[in-house]
């Protein structure tokens, strides 16, 4: 099998008798060059198992087929998970899914090589990577999303997908990526993003209830990053109806734990992570 080009990937379209649908952002991989580097960059070893979303039509599988021994592949749409059934009937290490991988109950694997859906990027990196076990990655992503995975200090760029992602994975190596390198071609700029788990994960993100406290903690506190701790935490307790604790008591947890009062995106994602390890503990006593 070879990879496809513009011309091939029209054809197979036509034949199936289906356009690219832009709700389940769909497209396709046109350039050998661009799968090359993914691979490449990827470092497979024969014995690690890769989950693939959104094969499409298979550009990147053809590859992963000969690289491991254990592929899992999930394809939303029907008539494509078909064509790849046919496709790849003849390899038994390549295992597809007709399933929404948001939904699905994703099998043990040590490595994501994936040109994800862009738009829901962010639900995809909590369902693979914020867990105790999360893979290495190799990822096609928006590249506006990069940038703010790998430049943790820049006011601008310091958002809650920067807090919760580095909490969890490190951000290796980007690469840019041409949009025409797809069709049809997207209209944002991509990047290639390799990745690998933190070494040190906080022992607050390895139990169900500190993993849905924090994710819950970041996206609350995230909107007030240009206030003072005291008035993000404040914001943060008022907006949550379970919670009834004046600013005398925010700003008595930071004294007695020693935490500056300064603005938000002055924080590290590391000083995040321990914040929110102390206020789960602050509003469980």
């Amino acid at each position: 099998m070879n990879n496809m080009n513009k011309s091939e990937v029209l054809l197979i379209l036509k034949q199936l008798g289906i356009r690219p649908k832009k709700n389940l952002g769909q497209n396709f991989l046109i350039n050998k060059n661009t799968v090359s580097k993914i691979i490449l960059e990827s470092h497979i070893k024969i014995t690690q198992s890769i989950l693939e979303i959104g094969p499409g039509l298979g550009a990147l599988t053809e590859d992963l087929v000969k690289k491991s021994n254990q592929i899992y592949a999930y394809e939303i749409d029907s008539v494509l998970f078909s064509y790849l059934s046919n496709k790849f009937s003849s390899y038994e290490n390549l295992k597809l899914f007709n399933e929404d991988i948001l939904k699905a109950k994703i099998p043990l694997h040590d490595l994501i090589i994936s040109n994800i859906p862009y738009s829901i990027t962010g639900p995809i990196f909590e369902k693979v990577f914020y867990n105790a076990q999360p893979p290495r990655g190799a990822l096609v992503i928006e590249n506006s999303i990069a940038e703010r995975l790998f430049n943790k200090k820049s006011y601008k760029s310091f958002s809650r997908i920067t807090v919760t992602f580095n909490a969890f994975m490190k951000p290796v190596r980007k690469f840019k990526i041409s949009r025409f390198d797809f069709f049809p071609p997207p209209k944002i700029e991509l990047a290639l993003v390799i990745v690998e788990p933190r070494k040190d994960i906080d022992k607050l993100l390895l139990s169900d209830d500190g993993r849905t406290f924090f994710l819950k903690f970041v996206a609350g506190i995230m909107p007030y990053k240009n206030k003072n701790m005291a008035n993000t935490l404040y914001y943060f307790i008022k907006n949550d109806k379970n919670f009834t604790y004046s600013k005398q008591h925010i700003e008595d947890f930071l004294h007695e734990n020693q935490i500056k009062n300064d603005k938000l995106a002055s924080f590290s994602v590391d000083e995040i992570v321990e914040l929110s390890s102390k206020f789960f503990t602050f509003i469980n006593n």
